[in-house]
């Protein structure tokens, strides 16, 4: 891929990283759930933007997914029961400037199917 094409498409999704960041924050009783996603690995962690703390995070690499659909909707299952742990029932998804489509919204749809409100 051309250099520049690909430095265009990351300043474009960190543009709408901002304006989604500017409208939305987590607390302790409804944290923010951010999503990041490499070509290899997805990673989600729960946030308390109140007090900058991290309440609990999943990486796939370490339950040994892939960044594909499947191992997004495994995974997603896998950070409900951990929220479910920490007595968390409803969050603010921030997609982190990703499209709502593919990876992204298979873990997203593998939260609500597991009674995540969002």
């Amino acid at each position: 891929m051309n250099a520049k094409v690909l430095r265009s498409k990351i300043a474009n999704r960190l543009k709408r990283k901002r304006r989604i960041r500017a409208k939305i924050s987590g607390s302790a009783t409804l944290p923010r759930v951010s999503v990041f996603r490499s070509n290899r690995y997805l990673s989600v962690q729960a946030i308390d933007d109140a007090t900058a703390t991290t309440l609990c995070a999943l990486h796939s690499k370490a339950t040994g997914h892939k960044a594909n659909k499947e191992g997004a909707a495994a995974l997603g299952e896998a950070f409900a029961a951990k929220l479910k742990e920490a007595n968390i029932s409803e969050i603010v998804f921030d997609r982190n400037g990703y499209q709502y489509h593919g990876v992204i919204a298979a873990f997203g749809e593998a939260l609500r199917a597991n009674e995540i409100k969002f």
